[in-house]
């Protein structure tokens, strides 16, 4: 991120907090100015993944519900199986 889109944000910390944050960057050889960026930056995109997955799973589980499409544990067991093996195999078909 350029320095000139950069905005202070404040964040209020307990006291012990702050001196847990001190005590790693000190330890890292880092600011702690470094090691909050570095761990908000970290904690948004694993957020922003998770997310993506959660929405993913709606999507699948409305599709589910509109078409009642969908392969039994055996079957995807017996697929994973063969792709596990070496095999190249083809995923078998949805069915209701």
């Amino acid at each position: 991120m350029p320095a000139s889109t950069a905005k202070p944000v404040p964040v209020k910390l307990e006291e012990e907090m702050r001196n847990r944050i001190k005590s790693l960057a000190d330890a890292r050889d880092r600011t702690t100015h470094w090691l909050m960026r570095e761990a908000i930056q970290q904690y948004v995109e694993r957020e922003e993944k998770r997310e993506a997955f959660r929405q993913e799973g709606i999507r699948a589980w409305n599709e589910y519900q509109a078409t009642g499409l969908h392969l039994t544990s055996g079957e995807a067991d017996a697929w994973l199986g063969q792709l596990e093996s070496g095999q190249d195999a083809e995923p078998p078909e949805c069915h209701v």
